[in-house]
């Protein structure tokens, strides 16, 4: 289509043509179906790739490589003469020697060389890598003799361990550190979700879970998904806690409270369980440290602090101290 070019005036085309395996295969850009139709030829080095059964059902014939080689740079390049467009599906690691080979012929500065595009031809969303996660994780629940073993109850101190690491995180300011531990929290799930897979009698995956959230989410959001309005974060709570209650239909107000969670936390929770019902539960009297301490953490909530974060933040104060008593930088 290309024959009436002049070869010494246009030196061709090369597209190298890139495909996400978190998309389907077969869903393309349209500029990439363009690309494809309009080409003088189609090169491929790999048989298997998850491309080809579509690019035949839309007319398009690709021609593999010998054995699956890389496809030649210099052969590439000879194909391109007369003007012609050329696009090699891109199989991963495998471009590296074309592509090597075409920057070692454009440097050498001897070879007219054609026009080079990368094309993408697929796009991956928002979140798309958290599809890698769970290929990752269900790789290694099979092939590693530790993962393999483990159980929702072997884990759980993990998932108390990730959770303080992150808050140390968050409360250190260090955004590298965020990162990470937002990722080993994040493995907990889907760990979780993997072991539950495999239960022979009550199985969700890791798209159950996240259905069930996204389904709560947007219930007790009916301000954001439906018709209700809410121009404050008061407003907002109140929303919250008027959909929670209908959902959970609680017995109790401590009902759903964890018991195992850190004393102040605790304390502060039923603190604010109490408040919000409107109960007129007066707080236990006794000797002891304890229940000063669960009037300090009452008296805490109800003041819009919490007692569990506030303690954290002078005990990190007071560790700071300690540092510049014995010399050392915090």
């Amino acid at each position: 289509m290309n024959a009436s070019v002049d070869p010494v005036e246009s030196p061709g085309r090369i597209v190298l043509l890139t495909t996400s395996h978190r998309v389907a295969p077969g869903l393309l850009s349209w500029s990439a179906w363009q690309t494809l139709h309009a080409a003088d030829r189609v090169l491929c080095a790999d048989a298997e790739h998850p491309q080809l059964p579509y690019l035949r059902e839309a007319g398009i014939a690709a021609e593999l490589t010998t054995g699956g080689a890389p496809v030649d740079a210099q052969a590439l390049v000879d194909a391109c003469a007369g003007g012609r467009t050329v696009v090699v599906l891109a199989t991963g690691e495998g471009d590296q020697p074309l592509t090597d080979g075409l920057a070692r012929m454009a440097g050498s500065g001897r070879v007219r060389m054609p026009d080079l595009e990368l094309l993408p031809g697929s796009y991956d969303l928002p979140g798309a890598r958290l599809l890698d996660l769970v290929q990752v994780m269900d790789r290694i629940r099979a092939e590693c003799p530790w993962s393999s073993t483990q159980t929702h109850r072997g884990l759980a101190k993990y998932g108390i361990e990730e959770a303080y690491e992150l808050v140390e995180a968050i409360e250190a300011g260090d955004r590298e550190e965020l990162r990470e531990e937002l990722g080993d929290v994040l493995l907990q799930v889907v760990f979780h979700a993997r072991i539950a897979q495999e239960d022979p009698d009550a199985p969700f995956s890791i798209d159950d879970v996240a259905g069930t959230i996204v389904d709560k989410l947007v219930h007790r959001h009916p301000h954001v998904f439906g018709e209700d309005t809410a121009h404050t974060p008061e407003d907002v709570k109140e929303h919250w806690l008027r959909t929670k209650a209908v959902e959970k239909q609680r017995d109790s107000v401590t009902e759903g409270v964890p018991l195992g969670q850190p004393a102040l936390a605790l304390a502060a929770k039923l603190s604010s369980r109490v408040r919000t019902a409107g109960l007129d539960v007066p707080l236990p009297e006794g000797a002891g440290i304890g229940y000063e301490l669960l009037a300090l953490a009452a008296r805490a909530e109800a003041g819009g602090t919490d007692p569990e974060t506030a303690l954290r933040a002078a005990a990190r104060t007071y560790r700071d101290a300690i540092l510049a008593a014995e010399g050392i930088a915090g």
